[in-house]
């Protein structure tokens, strides 16, 4: 099975008093290795690297590294969480020289979007990602976020880069459900969901997993509906997505990760902190939340079932 299966958690940067916490964000990656998740993205939108300074982004990724190596242990097979690191921009000549540093690390792979603002042609973008391919000694996955970069992975550059060898997964955030499924079929791409509310769907359809900003809040839960899905027992994953479903809905009614934050923060695990131009969530999705983590939780836990 391709190394870009499963639940992975697009780790925050927690702060405290406008830095780094670094000793939350360890506590992060020992909550998550214990949860079952498969790996860990990190420098991806829910990160903030866009509020990072160059330092500060070597220094959060080189925590989560080391972090992941010391709680290998409590991974169920004892292994270190792979990390996948986020590499954004629009020049590719400087994104080379970034990727040329990663490739020094011990990472599972780097995650790329497509150049922002600038919108590229299609041609343009087959020559951004293939130059990046060419220049990283890691395993890569493609990022389609129309959304926020303002151009969308079109079906046929999709498959034109999956001839790379080195370019192995797409977070697919584009909402067609078209190519969702082309690339499924195709299956020269592992397929990771990357908009929350669709892993279920995604997962039926043959996809390999989820990257999900939500996962952070019940890791459990995730982990749980994955491997029950992959066990093929549809009616347990359908019920816990179903019981995840109005979370996960709440958790993207304000900009990502406010929500995430502010539930972290209020289950004590880091403080709710985000640095300019993102703010906080409001208090009433706050409480709003709260109440709906608080009724997922009372839930009925199904038995896992180890696959």
């Amino acid at each position: 099975m391709s190394i870009f299966s499963g639940i992975w958690v697009p780790l925050i940067t927690p702060f405290a008093d406008g830095a780094v916490d670094h000793a939350a964000l360890r506590a992060l990656v020992r909550r998550y290795t214990g949860a079952g998740i498969a790996g860990l993205v990190a420098l991806g939108t829910t990160g903030e690297p866009a509020a990072l300074d160059a330092a500060e982004q070597d220094a959060v990724l080189a925590t989560i590294l080391d972090e992941a190596q010391s709680a290998a242990h409590l991974a169920r097979d004892g292994q270190a969480l792979p990390v996948v690191a986020g590499v954004s921009g629009n020049h590719t000549a400087s994104m080379r020289v970034r990727i040329g540093q990663l490739n020094a690390l011990p990472l599972a792979g780097v995650l790329m979007a497509a150049p922002y603002y600038i919108r590229p042609s299609q041609a343009g973008i087959v020559a951004h990602f293939m130059a990046l391919a060419d220049a990283s000694e890691k395993p890569v996955v493609l990022y389609d976020i129309p959304y926020r970069t303002g151009v969308r992975l079109e079906l046929d550059t999709l498959l034109a880069l999956a001839t790379h060898p080195r370019i192995q997964a797409v977070k697919d955030c584009a909402g067609s459900l078209d190519t969702t499924l082309a690339l499924i079929r195709d299956a020269r791409l592992q397929v990771l969901a990357g908009e929350d509310i669709n892993i279920f769907n995604t997962l039926c359809l043959g996809g390999s997993g989820a990257i999900a900003a939500s996962a952070h809040v019940r890791p459990e839960r995730f982990v749980e509906m994955y491997r029950a899905l992959a066990a093929g027992r549809l009616a347990d994953g359908r019920r816990i997505f179903h019981a995840l479903a109005p979370l996960i809905e709440a958790l993207f009614v304000e900009p990502n990760p406010a929500p995430v934050k502010a539930l972290l923060a209020a289950q004590g695990l880091i403080r709710d902190e985000l640095r300019m131009p993102m703010t906080r969530a409001s208090g009433a999705l706050i409480e709003r939340l709260e109440g709906l983590a608080e009724r997922e939780r009372s839930e009925p836990q199904e038995t896992e079932v180890m696959v």
